[in-house]
């Protein structure tokens, strides 16, 4: 089920791709660009991308936030939100800055300090919203940094990604939220679209009846 196709092509990021670099440059670049913008770096052996996130794509980002929050706080869950918290693996030459990643079942080993993936396992659930194409394969990159479960989200499609002997299978439901259907996600964006308040009392609602 999509939320709607627009006449209008629509653009949700700003990228800018470069092949051919060590890690060394890598980190330089980064280092330099953070000081002075707002982008999101995705390395991956090489190749890195720079994002700029329009607003199709922020907002898209914070309302899955949303979606996920309610249904944390609904099930009586706990979570660490990192946000687009670095995630630096230098023994894969890797690197992301995902829009939300999130610790719950592993929270308990995480939940007293900084995220160091060197010794912490990767966060259990990464959200990634891709309006426009991207250069950098995140399945594979997501999948070799161990991460358990991907959303991707392209503004039309969600798809839900498990991580099974060392490569993605796609689902139907969540295993973190298996109460909630594809269809969940997919009416929750389009009432927020118009209405992000009544988007949350709703769902919150049905979250608690289903309970």
């Amino acid at each position: 089920m999509a939320i709607g196709a627009s006449p209008q092509k629509i653009v949700g990021e700003k990228r800018i791709t470069f092949r051919d670099l060590d890690w060394p440059a890598f980190q330089q670049i980064r280092q330099l660009l953070t000081e002075r913008t707002h982008a999101r770096f995705i390395y991956d052996n090489g190749t890195l991308e720079i994002t700029m996130p329009l607003e199709e794509h922020e907002r898209s980002a914070r309302l899955i936030e949303l979606f996920i929050r309610i249904l944390v706080v609904e099930l009586g869950m706990k979570m660490k939100t990192l946000g687009s918290t670095t995630l630096d693996r230098a023994d894969l030459l890797k690197s992301a800055e995902p829009d939300n990643g999130y610790y719950i079942q592993n929270y308990a080993l995480v939940a007293d300090h900084e995220i160091d993936l060197d010794h912490d396992p990767a966060p259990d659930l990464v959200v990634e919203v891709d309006i426009t194409h991207t250069d950098i394969h995140k399945n594979q990159l997501y999948a070799s940094m161990g991460v358990p479960e991907f959303w991707r989200f392209d503004g039309q499609e969600w798809q839900i990604l498990c991580l099974v002997e060392g490569g993605y299978e796609a689902r139907d439901r969540s295993p973190t939220f298996p109460l909630v259907a594809k269809t969940d996600l997919y009416q929750f964006l389009a009432t927020a679209l118009l209405d992000e308040v009544a988007a949350e009392v709703s769902f919150r609602r049905w979250v608690q009846q289903q309970l």
